[in-house]
């Protein structure tokens, strides 16, 4: 029986009411090397194709079969997770994340590869969905901004490292090793999920009704996925989209889609949710932008241009933890809505640079804008994650992820087809307006919470 409340305990929770920071590092750790696989397997492309004897395009479904999985099975995961025990559900995906990583080093031939990396992004979408509720049910509600922050600062600094330690791993060891590095790192967080999780229930197959919804979910958008992906290179991809609408329309209409959206409608989460769409899509426009101008059109070299745009999550990680005291002392939706602003006046001050950019004009900008993505991650997520009903946080969870996933799909895609339209100044207000808009949706949200419908059906009865 779980009791409604937002100091309420949940299954999982802490006991006693004693707050335990391994299991909010585990959460960190799990949020690092799931963001690491999203870029690291990208410097390594070119090698897997020789070494496999594929094309280019069949090699970059290594890239592909992990993030599709990841983004188009996030909501049906989280719905499914509502149900189970917390601490199977790390150990089983932590267990299957490792060993696909595996079994991606040890492929043959391509078929094997792609397979693995579908399966592993499957885990993946499992683990992008415990983070956060492992995080928020291992600390006291006073306590949670700061635990909030730990994985929301380090995912983003995994997806960082990732062609950095990928290049490095490439240059020594093969690509085989892009793929092994993370094997450690799952062996430790299994230990310590084993040793440290307090037993909370099992785990249960979803049913052939929930089977059926996730499938619809997962067709209409993984299309859309593709079509924002194929955008940044031809914006004309962007009609597939439309493709996407009949299977998500079906499922929102359904048994599956309508807990999920009535869960978002109380205490004003669409608000929230939107404004994590709007600060993804800003971050990544202006990081696809502002790299390409630097290379292509005032001939910067990679080497600088990667010092340049670092600027950004060395920033946010200084302020992360900050974000997270600040949420605790004067609550998560000050913090989360200065940060906002922060990174949209750090954006909007690339604007005004015009065509020729020096690389610390462009530095300290980005820096600016990192630091308010700091002040603002952590705090974001706590906010979200309080007000979600004590038995559907994981379905909160992975509305809050599928939002940032799509956000920095989308970025790279508007910014191509505004630039395309009217040069990079375009994309950079694009980029700006998208943060501006964040600030409002943030300060609004949640100020007349709605009532949380019934859960009508058991997303996990056999």
């Amino acid at each position: 029986m779980t009791q409604q409340g937002s100091g309420s305990e949940q299954p999982g929770d802490i006991p006693g009411g004693e707050d335990r920071w391994l299991l909010v590092g585990l959460a960190g750790l799990l949020s690092f090397v799931a963001m690491l696989d999203m870029n690291i397997v990208n410097v390594a492309l070119a090698d897997i194709a020789e070494g496999l004897r594929v094309s280019a395009s069949t090699a970059q479904w290594a890239v592909l079969g992990y993030q599709l999985p990841v983004v188009a099975l996030l909501l049906p995961v989280g719905r499914w997770l509502d149900g189970a025990g917390t601490r199977p559900a790390v150990l089983a995906a932590t267990a299957g994340f490792g060993l696909c990583s595996a079994l991606a080093a040890l492929a043959p031939w391509a078929a094997w590869l792609i397979a693995a990396r579908l399966a592993q992004g499957a885990f993946a979408a499992a683990l992008f969905v415990l983070m956060p509720v492992l995080a928020i049910r291992s600390v006291r509600p006073q306590a949670r901004g700061r635990a909030m922050s730990v994985p929301a600062t380090l995912g983003p600094l995994g997806a960082v490292a990732g062609p950095a330690v990928g290049g490095l791993l490439l240059d020594h060891f093969g690509w085989h090793s892009v793929f092994l590095v993370k094997v450690p790192f799952c062996v430790l967080a299994f230990v310590v999920a084993w040793r440290a999780m307090p037993r909370d229930g099992a785990l249960r197959l979803p049913d052939r009704r929930s089977s059926w919804d996730a499938l619809l979910l997962a067709c209409g958008v993984a299309v859309l996925l593709l079509s924002l992906t194929s955008a940044a290179d031809a914006p004309a991809w962007l009609v597939l989209a439309v493709a996407a609408v009949p299977p998500l329309w079906w499922w929102l209409r359904g048994p599956g889609g309508r807990p999920v959206a009535g869960v978002l409608r109380a205490s004003g989460l669409l608000g929230a949710q939107g404004a994590v769409l709007a600060l993804a899509t800003g971050f990544a426009a202006t990081h696809f932008a502002v790299a390409l101008h630097l290379q292509r059109d005032d001939h910067v070299s990679a080497t600088t241009t990667g010092f340049t745009v670092l600027a950004f999550p060395l920033a946010m990680g200084l302020a992360g933890p900050l974000g997270g005291r600040l949420a605790d002392r004067y609550g998560p939706r000050p913090t989360a809505v200065t940060g906002a602003a922060v990174t949209a006046a750090g954006l909007l001050l690339l604007v005004p640079l015009g065509d020729g950019w020096s690389p610390a004009q462009v530095a300290w900008r980005l820096a600016l804008a990192g630091l308010g993505m700091g002040l603002h991650g952590g705090p974001a997520q706590a906010l979200v994650m309080g007000a979600a009903p004590p038995d559907r946080t994981a379905t909160v969870a992975s509305t809050v992820q599928l939002a940032r996933s799509l956000g920095f799909t989308l970025g790279p895609a508007l910014a191509t087809a505004a630039w395309s339209l009217a040069g990079v100044r375009a994309g950079l207000c694009l980029a700006a307006g998208a943060a501006c808009l964040a600030v409002p949706l943030l300060a609004l949200s949640g100020r007349w919470p709605a009532a949380v419908p019934e859960q009508t059906t058991d997303p996990v009865s056999p």
